[in-house]
């Protein structure tokens, strides 16, 4: 699969796409990066890609045609038609599922906004999906760009060391949408607090059940929504719904 990011700081990914374990993804090609900059699409002595916006107010607009070139360029250079996403607040909010599915299609183009964002043409005329990180804003669409790009790329077979590490990850279907369980590791003692004797146990079924147990503890006190959700798609066993009958 091939992203391309439109982002006027084109530098930050370098130590992204170099780094940490899903750089496998990245150097491999699973996930092909190319990174444009619309200054290099801007006219006149100063590239300018941004302008005052009409009406007045703070801050400055990114210009639509710069943009456009930066697109046509893209679409010239791919051999499959992507869809072009734009990380913004009215975006729909980035989840598992989106990624899972980002995971199994072709990539997509990703437009990193800067100062107001963008002329309202540009996205009128070219954008097709908009995706938020939550309710909070950011100084660009860099950041966003990269936490999908991340999560797609720690799905990709042989990015992780452990091919089934990611089915036991918050989100996933395989612990059906649930948040996952606590975890622990050496000394079995530390600093007063003892690892759960049913993990020392060697007891797999036991272990299974104190883990399952454990994600419907969390999910119900953090994320009641994510449990909701899972017993309304038929998720929860007669074992699930009486722990949690019994939690008090």
């Amino acid at each position: 699969m091939r992203f391309d990011v439109v982002t006027l700081f084109p530098e930050l990914f370098a130590p992204f796409l170099t780094s940490g374990i899903t750089r496998r993804a990245f150097e491999s090609g699973q996930v092909d990066v190319q990174l444009t900059n619309p200054r290099d699409f801007a006219s006149g002595n100063y590239r300018r890609v941004d302008d005052r916006p009409f009406g007045g107010g703070p801050g400055m607009v990114m210009m639509a045609e710069p943009l456009a070139q930066s697109l046509a360029h893209i679409r010239s250079q791919r051999t499959e038609k992507a869809a072009v996403i734009l990380f913004s607040p009215i975006g729909k909010k980035l989840d598992h599922s989106m990624v899972q599915e980002f995971s199994n299609g072709p990539g997509a183009i990703l437009l990193c906004g800067r100062y107001e964002g963008l002329d309202q043409r540009f996205i009128d005329a070219h954008v097709e999906l908009q995706i938020s990180l939550g309710d909070f804003v950011l100084s660009g669409g860099e950041i966003a760009a990269m936490a999908l790009l991340d999560s797609v790329a720690r799905l990709q077979p042989g990015v992780l060391s452990d091919p089934e590490s990611h089915h036991q990850d918050s989100f996933n279907p395989a612990l059906d949408g649930l948040l996952d369980c606590p975890h622990y590791t050496r000394p079995e003692d530390w600093a007063g607090a003892a690892v759960p004797e049913v993990l020392l146990s060697g007891h797999h079924v036991n272990i299974e059940r104190w883990r399952r147990e454990q994600s419907l503890d969390l999910t119900a006190r953090h994320r009641p929504d994510l449990l909701q959700r899972a017993r309304e798609q038929g998720l929860l066993s007669k074992h699930d719904e009486r722990f949690l009958a019994g939690r008090g």
